[in-house]
């Protein structure tokens, strides 16, 4: 597994800047947000040109893209916005393959007309399942065209919040376009630590063979949020283990975490993916 982080926790003037934050902390991969080139997350129109530059900074940094983020809104309650971000999420895709990117991530999304991370009731509605398969429907032929992977995350707030969901979709789908962008952090929920092991390993078991990234935060102490990876009681060892018993040998990308609390997350990871190989037995 390679060591990596979002590419916007280093707040810099330049992209250029931000690759080389990057890999001054010793990381080898990372996930690209077009925020850090001053650009929407989802930009109107992609310069091939800064494509080009990008792939050759990384290139010169020997540092691998693994991901580059498509998040929007997929169930926008909001027809013509998301209408809008699905045609912009398509130009993305098109240029990923330019970058040096093999996925595009993604969020299922909610219907919470305001705030995109907060769940909503009608998110477990038949509307809002069907409104997903369509806007995947629309992306999936261009990531077929470009060679591209759409990563969806099981989150909380969002339409797909359970392991159970990601394989319904995947299953109904039956895309090998779709993949999995895994995060443990995000299944294991209040009153779940005892049992954490346990909840990830049945949902490794469900999703293993698709997942294409894995990312790295923790459970706060307090389990009222979330903290940077080693900060919190999420069971790394396990969930390591699980993801290598999984034949998952992908990118762990850092997240939720300040740049100042990125050297300790860095080491932690680093530690735990050295670690958690051979001797881990479920």
């Amino acid at each position: 597994m390679q060591a990596g982080i979002f590419a916007k926790t280093f707040i810099r003037a330049t992209w250029q800047e931000t690759l080389a934050a990057v890999k001054g902390h010793g990381l080898e991969c990372v996930q690209f947000n077009f925020s850090c080139a001053g650009l929407p997350t989802l930009p109107e129109k992609i310069d091939p040109a800064l494509a080009a530059a990008i792939r050759t900074q990384l290139n010169q940094l020997s540092l691998s893209m693994a991901a580059i983020s498509g998040t929007c809104n997929l169930i926008d309650p909001d027809a013509a916005k998301r209408g809008q971000e699905l045609a912009r999420l398509q130009k993305l895709i098109r240029a990923s393959k330019e970058l040096g990117a093999g996925v595009v991530t993604l969020c299922t999304g909610t219907r919470d007309p305001q705030d995109m991370w907060r769940a909503h009731p009608d998110n477990h509605s038949t509307g809002a399942w069907n409104d997903l398969l369509a806007a995947l429907e629309q992306l999936l032929p261009v990531a077929e065209e470009s060679g591209i992977a759409l990563g969806i995350e099981p989150e909380p707030a969002n339409v797909i919040d359970s392991a159970k969901k990601a394989r319904a979709l995947l299953d109904q789908l039956a895309s090998p376009r779709l993949k999995i962008v895994f995060d443990a952090a995000n299944l294991v929920h209040v009153g779940d630590l005892a049992r954490q092991c346990e909840i990830l390993a049945k949902a490794v078991d469900l999703l293993g063979s698709d997942i294409v990234i894995a990312h790295a935060k923790d459970l706060a102490r307090g389990m009222t949020g979330h903290v940077a990876a080693g900060r919190g009681k999420l069971d790394y060892h396990c969930y390591l283990g699980l993801l290598r018993c999984a034949g998952f040998d992908g990118p762990v990308i850092l997240h939720s975490l300040s740049e100042d609390e990125v050297p300790a997350a860095v080491a932690f990871l680093q530690k735990h993916l050295t670690t958690s190989g051979a001797i881990f037995s479920r």
